[in-house]
């Protein structure tokens, strides 16, 4: 049709030999063929031919960019036509320009549009065909740490006025009252003493190095099959051993196994799995071990890590109450609670043990959102009735009222409360709300649970609707410490008493070490029974730290020399008992000297066990009580001081001014 349509309009203004005119039609048939020789020299043509190849031509280029406006896959032509200004949010920054916590951040209106952690940013049209092309898990983690760095700006400058944007490492070690690590790392004067501790961090390197050689990467090692395990508490998250490890590492001064436990982090720790995880497990063992490294090393890739795994935990609090469910995929974020759990219930130990991380969370992002779902749960806890004021194991996310009325201070209970007092004390002494509940729970447990037994043993009893259980789990055996350590700010009349309290119930778990001097997980006291494990599957020990950790507390607050003889007595046995060729094991029965292993080396015993037993032989000054707190990993957080760090931040601004 074209074809004539040439010959038409020719015709009509000159008339020519057909053989001529043919030639000219075989001519612009080449054209359209070689559009690119004609457009670089148009030489050759006539008038009306040049009119109707401009006419093609405008046509081609016109279908041309309505292609690349509309076709999904336009996503790089579109950059190279758009100017630098359109595309600027999707432009690194030069390196002297990054922002101080080393995530990409955006300017202009794009900044200001990113919302806080909680809600959805808008996304632009481009990063939407960006994910159609297939850059979407990318683009999700530039939002994710866009929100976050717009997060912190915005709520650091609306709390703090004046204050620094970002949380600065410098005033937080400034606000410490010592060192971390002491004068001389924690190294004590007296030799006997000195070569115990040396014995420790012989028994971590032990470990950890068999870890390294048959399990690298797995959560944790089997020492007696030689292989690593991988479990699935963690949702697809690997190298549980290696994250609870590295405060361990640090103190002792392991500085070759710490740097390949950090370069493990740095190149292969990935976030991004997409399987079912404890909620607990995850926030204790992979935030609380990455928060305590960076308050110890100030290396900012923990906390990014840390950061940006809290924020894969916060769909778990997506429930009519906010109480959390107990487990999440966090991938796709969806939450539900544990089958085994009474009516779909959330488990009290669980979503109480969640406070000394998320504040720090917020502290370190400037997201606030981290300590309103914390707060949330106190809220609702205050808010329901509580049966002789004891907190329940199990309560409905979704009534926000308690499923059954079974109350331990072990195993599903035990953590909520050491949670209570040391958030007062990680608040600095200010967190009031906190303190009240501590005590008020504390005033119950001893008047509902605390028992004598007939040989003079003071233990921790399990509360049925109303029926003493004189059970105690090796879980309890950490309210030692606990109370102990809240001793001074309760009423002043009660400090010995509590302190008398703390001793007996650390007496009493340490009778239950015997004969292998190593503990049951749980123990009885009926039928004539005194801190001795009467069923066959409560007497077998996983390398558990909650004795020893009441040890550790009980002579740094009366330095009584018989915490220090109990926890060599623990040492001896660990490796008489549980040490094996390639590493440590659980044992199957406390009560036999032949002892059978269960083969597996916990994280736990890399991250509480060895590190109370550590610090247990060293001078108070490592890791000082007055500026830190553990959380129920034995992973140290430090206290708090709001106080000092806006007048660090006055000062600073007084100099720059």
């Amino acid at each position: 049709a074209t074809y004539q349509s040439l010959e038409e309009r020719l015709s009509q203004h000159r008339v020519v030999p057909e053989k001529t005119l043919k030639s000219h039609v075989s001519k612009v048939s080449m054209v359209f063929r070689k559009l690119p020789g004609v457009s670089a020299s148009g030489m050759g043509l006539r008038l009306s031919q040049k009119f109707v190849f401009l006419l093609f031509l405008s046509g081609l280029v016109t279908l041309c960019f309505g292609a690349l406006f509309f076709l999904p896959d336009s996503v790089r032509l579109k950059r190279i036509f758009l100017s630098k200004t359109e595309t600027q949010p999707h432009l690194k920054r030069p390196k002297d320009q990054e922002h101080p916590r080393g995530m990409a951040s955006v300017k202009g209106e794009t900044s200001t549009k990113l919302k806080s952690l909680s809600r959805k940013p808008s996304v632009s049209h481009e990063a939407t065909e960006e994910r159609l092309a297939g850059g979407k898990a990318q683009e999700d983690l530039t939002l994710l740490r866009s929100k976050t760095e717009s997060a912190s700006e915005k709520s650091t400058s609306s709390d703090h006025g004046a204050t620094s944007d970002t949380f600065s490492y410098k005033k937080f070690k400034r606000c410490l009252l010592r060192p971390p690590l002491g004068t001389d790392d924690g190294k004590p004067s007296d030799p006997k003493t000195n070569e115990r501790r040396e014995k420790v961090k012989e028994m971590m390197k032990f470990a950890w190095d068999n870890y390294k050689r048959y399990a690298w990467g797995k959560n944790e090692l089997q020492p007696l099959t030689r292989n690593g395990h991988i479990g699935n508490m963690f949702g697809g998250l690997r190298g549980a051993s290696i994250i609870d490890s590295l405060d361990t590492l640090y103190i002792m001064g392991l500085v070759e196994e710490y740097n390949d436990a950090k370069d493990w982090v740095q190149t292969s720790l990935d976030l991004n799995s997409n399987g079912e995880a404890s909620l607990f497990e995850v926030n204790i063992r992979y935030v609380g071990g990455l928060l305590s490294a960076y308050y110890l090393t100030g290396e900012e890739l923990f906390k990014n890590k840390a950061v940006e795994l809290g924020e894969k935990l916060l769909p778990a609090f997506n429930t009519p109450t906010g109480i959390p469910r107990g487990v999440i995929n966090l991938g796709s974020g969806t939450s539900w609670s544990w089958g085994w759990a009474s009516a779909g219930s959330s488990i009290l130990a669980e979503f109480g043990t969640l406070h000394l991380e998320f504040v720090h969370l917020t502290e370190l992002s400037g997201n606030p959102i981290y300590t309103e779902k914390v707060m949330n749960i106190r809220k609702l806890l205050n808010k329901i009735e509580k049966p002789h004021g004891l907190y329940p194991n199990f309560l409905s996310p979704v009534s926000g009222n308690w499923v059954q009325h079974h109350v331990s201070i072990g195993g599903l209970g035990d953590s909520f409360y050491e949670y209570l007092i040391k958030s007062y004390l990680m608040s600095d002494k200010t967190d009031d709300d906190a303190k009240k509940m501590y005590y008020s729970a504390l005033e119950a447990i001893e008047a509902n649970l605390v028992q004598k037994s007939p040989g003079g043993l003071t233990y921790m009893a399990e509360w049925r609707g109303g029926i003493l259980d004189h059970k105690m789990g090796h879980l309890a055996c950490f309210s030692g410490g606990m109370i102990g350590i809240g001793a001074d700010d309760g009423a002043p009349e009660k400090r010995q008493h509590y302190l008398d309290l703390a001793a007996e119930i650390t007496h009493t778990c340490h009778e239950s070490y015997t004969p292998t001097k190593l503990g049951p997980e749980a123990f009885r006291f009926d039928s004539g029974a005194e801190a001795t494990a009467t069923r066959l599957s409560d007497r077998y020990y996983i390398l558990r730290p909650e004795v020893i950790e009441s040890y550790m507390y009980m002579w740094r607050l009366t330095h009584d020399p018989k915490y220090r003889e109990w926890g060599w007595e623990a040492v001896q046995a660990l490796e008489e008992h549980c040490r094996v060729e390639s590493g440590f094991s659980g044992i199957r029965d406390v009560y036999t000297l032949t002892v059978s292993h269960d083969n597996m080396q916990q994280s736990f015993f890399l991250s509480e066990t060895l590190k109370y037993l550590y610090l247990l032989f060293s001078d108070d000054d490592l890791l000082p009580l007055e500026d830190w707190v553990f959380n129920t990993e034995a992973h140290p957080l430090p206290i708090v001081r709001k106080s000092c760090l806006q007048d660090e931040a006055t000062q600073d601004k007084t100099v720059s001014e």
